[in-house]
């Protein structure tokens, strides 16, 4: 099957999770409401490839033949097809306070493993033979929930249930032939923040001689094979939102991953909103995105040194400490924007990383993710979802052409 939507070697969608739906019937009626749409303006006459966000449940639900029929008769009927699965919210993610909840369960709760594993066997049966899946997936834990006394046996509970989830990635391909990848999110104030953290822990822990063992048991395998088979269907999710707020360096961070030895399995094209002079006006500039719902860690850069708040309210408590530094608030904003309202993004440092993907090709997976419409500022709400979506696929195909 000729997928058209191939682009720099990469495949190029969004995700869903733009969209407010935690059951499948909402998931269903609400890609039926926009999918057509946003594909008349992107790709009307070409195959068409879908980010899918499920929510715990909704992944239950899609267990039920009918569910699942229906779904194949859909993305026949619109020429579709899903590559990739965003399996980093487990529950409800749009309308009430999500927060730091957006993390649980952590990867050392067996809820989280067998989520995943449910993702993992859908992918399995909607993947075309022709490419590979990933799945993209929380950093582990909450920073602070990995630290105090039982922070190591929690990173260990971690270690273990990832390994767990890749041996059934490795029994999927076994038995279908289908190769599916597990993506790790390193995201300000997580576990997995920054990406020399996130090489550490994949060189020291993920790939250490413990964990080849400990997976070599579980398949059956030799630790040569094994090592191989976890290289493969472990990597990084790298957000290029995340990465701008932590003032990491485009260039140097994709390399550094690269050579050590690491896939970034996903590329989620993001973008920040960016404050370079911290001011007496920021916080009234600003106050209106301190808002309930999603958790807007903030990265201060005073010279060399950074400094981290877990949230946009926690920075504005000390905000006069902070005039003269640069301020990186997470919060995605559409990336097709190099200004909202009064300030800036960090959308140089996504042009930057599409340049080098341009030259040699990051990940074989680009999904834009704009989940957060519904709480952008209300001059920015007027244009219909599928336009706005549509505006921000065609605006990468742009800069990738």
């Amino acid at each position: 099957m000729l997928l058209e939507n191939k682009l720099n070697n990469s495949y190029l969608t969004y995700c869903t999770n733009i969209h407010a739906a935690e059951e499948w019937s909402d998931v269903i009626t609400k890609l039926k409401l926009f999918l057509p749409k946003i594909k008349q303006d992107v790709c009307i006459d070409k195959k068409f490839g879908l980010g899918l966000r499920l929510a715990a449940s909704a992944a239950k639900d899609l267990t039920k033949e009918e569910n699942f029929y229906e779904f194949q008769d859909f993305l026949k009927e619109t020429n579709s097809y899903v590559f990739t699965i965003n399996g980093f919210p487990y529950g409800n993610f749009h309308g009430k306070p999500v927060k730091e909840g957006a993390y649980k369960p952590d990867w050392s709760d067996d809820l989280r493993l067998s989520y995943t594993n449910l993702l993992a066997d859908h992918l399995s049966k909607l993947l075309p033979d022709e490419i590979e899946g990933s799945i993209s997936t929380v950093p582990g834990t909450y920073k602070p929930w990995s630290q105090g006394n039982d922070g190591n046996e929690k990173i260990n509970k971690i270690i273990i249930n990832i390994l767990k989830h890749i041996a059934h990635l490795i029994i999927i391909k076994r038995s279908t032939g289908k190769e599916i990848t597990l993506s790790l999110e390193p995201e300000p104030y997580c576990f997995l923040e920054t990406i020399s953290e996130t090489i550490s822990f994949f060189q020291n822990k993920l790939f250490s001689k413990e964990s080849i063992d400990f997976l070599s048991k579980l398949i059956n395998l030799n630790a040569f094979d094994t090592e191989k088979a976890l290289r493969f269907h472990l990597g990084i999710c790298y957000d290029v939102c995340h990465a701008a707020v932590e003032f990491e360096d485009p260039k140097k961070s994709i390399v550094d991953i690269q050579n050590a030895g690491i896939r970034i399995t996903k590329l989620q094209l993001s973008s920040a909103i960016k404050v370079a002079n911290v001011n007496k006006d920021t916080y009234d500039n600003l106050k209106s995105l301190d808002e309930p719902v999603y958790m807007h860690q903030v990265v201060e850069k005073t010279g060399t040194v950074l400094k981290r708040f877990p949230d946009l309210s926690d920075a504005f408590k000390q905000i006069e400490n902070s005039f003269g530094s640069e301020w990186r608030i997470h919060f995605h904003v559409p990336i097709f924007l190099k200004k909202m309202d009064k300030f800036d993004t960090t959308q140089d440092f996504l042009k930057d990383i599409l340049k080098i993907h341009k030259q040699s090709p990051i990940s074989q997976h680009l999904e834009v993710e704009t989940y957060t419409w519904d709480v952008l500022p209300t001059n920015y709400k007027n244009t219909p979802v599928n336009k706005a979506i549509a505006r921000e696929l065609n605006w990468v195909i742009g800069e990738l052409s």
